[in-house]
């Protein structure tokens, strides 16, 4: 059970990733047609039968010849029968996906035999996938834990508990054992834990605090990105983020977020779709300059800013659960991260010495 604001890739994403290779094929995926399936276009098919996938990428796997049926490419509006063997073929072998232990600094706050609570730098991608089989923090933790016997990194009943994306900063906990990790994901599950995140904001609030609600869902626009659909609809999964104004520099405003429910790119996605993308997030906008003057030296000011800190500006600061042994409440908080502080010293600066209409 994962959860968080989870940066994550789906098989097909590696259709773009595809290179000439020797003109071998590899197969990725197989499927067999159900005995009672009714004749359905093949891309239909596969987007409602495969994890993370959406009908436009498996069209174009489709078009660059990587899916077949039976042995034999099929373009995307071939219809399945019953019985056949569908397979993506890509043209270099599986990735071996085996977590090795790397020496990578890792930042543990807390330790004991059922758990540890980490500080991840931004930067540092959380889980192996596709671009990023090495590096990761999963591999500094199989490292950390290396002499731990009982402690299998490729074992998915023990880790991470929940992710956050690799340019967000701030506090993970993970599981050593079995049980713990069973306890911990319920608690996640059952929204049981306390969690604040700090971000810098583009814009300013009209009230000190908020609620956003709206499902998020993949944008049919953009697979790499969330939206956010009507609340209780269809599309999409229920998300609610509350936000609370801690800072206000005029054109951007330091908020703390406290999810209520963990979905991927939760905050950066309900910031965006309230008009306030965060500070730096490229992927949702926030790289532009979208509130301020229209002076050279405001458009200087804020490329210092960008280059001080690069990434979306988002911080995990707080983090509290039941220890699943003991049953004690356990806090923690995390400073910022020195990119982000330096960047809202900066702004807090700016509004000292600048008159904001």
């Amino acid at each position: 059970m994962m959860t968080d604001e989870l940066e994550d890739m789906d098989l097909l994403d590696d259709v773009d990733a595809a290179s000439d290779g020797d003109g071998q094929l590899y197969e990725h995926l197989r499927m067999e047609v159900d005995r009672g399936q009714e004749p359905v276009r093949i891309d239909k098919y596969m987007s409602e039968h495969v994890q993370h996938s959406s009908r436009n990428r498996i069209q174009k796997a489709a078009d660059a010849g990587f899916i077949q049926v039976n042995g034999t490419p099929v373009k995307s509006n071939y219809k399945v029968r019953p019985g056949d063997i569908i397979t993506l073929m890509l043209d270099r072998p599986h990735y071996d996906t085996t977590i090795e232990p790397e020496d990578i600094p890792l930042d543990v706050v807390y330790e004991d035999d059922q758990l540890m609570v980490v500080d991840k730098p931004a930067g540092l991608v959380v889980h192996p996938g596709v671009g990023n089989f090495h590096g990761t923090l999963v591999n500094a933790i199989a490292w950390h834990l290396r002499n731990l016997p009982s402690y299998d990194p490729n074992d998915p009943s023990v880790g991470l508990v929940h992710r956050i994306d690799k340019d967000t900063s701030g506090l993970l906990v993970v599981a050593k054992t079995p049980e713990a990790k069973t306890e911990l994901g319920a608690q996640f599950f059952n929204h049981d834990t306390h969690r604040s995140y700090v971000a810098l904001v583009w814009g300013n609030f009209t009230e000190d605090t908020g609620r956003i609600e709206g499902n998020i869902g993949r944008d049919p626009k953009d697979r790499q990105r969330m939206a956010v659909f009507p609340a209780g609809g269809d599309i999409g999964k229920t998300a609610v983020t509350h936000y609370r104004v801690l800072e206000r520099y005029g054109y951007t405003t330091l908020v703390e977020c406290r999810l209520e429910t963990g979905r991927t790119h939760q905050i950066r996605a309900h910031m965006k779709h309230i008009g306030h993308p965060l500070f730096a997030d490229e992927r949702y906008g926030g790289m532009e300059i979208l509130r301020g003057e229209r002076t050279a030296s405001y458009k200087a000011y804020i490329q210092n800013c960008l280059k001080l800190c690069s990434r979306q500006a988002l911080h995990a600061k707080t983090l509290g659960f039941v220890h699943p042994v003991t049953h004690e409440q356990m806090d923690f908080t995390s400073e910022l991260a020195d990119d982000m502080q330096a960047l809202i010293d900066k702004w807090r600066n700016y509004t000292r010495n600048v008159d904001i209409k």
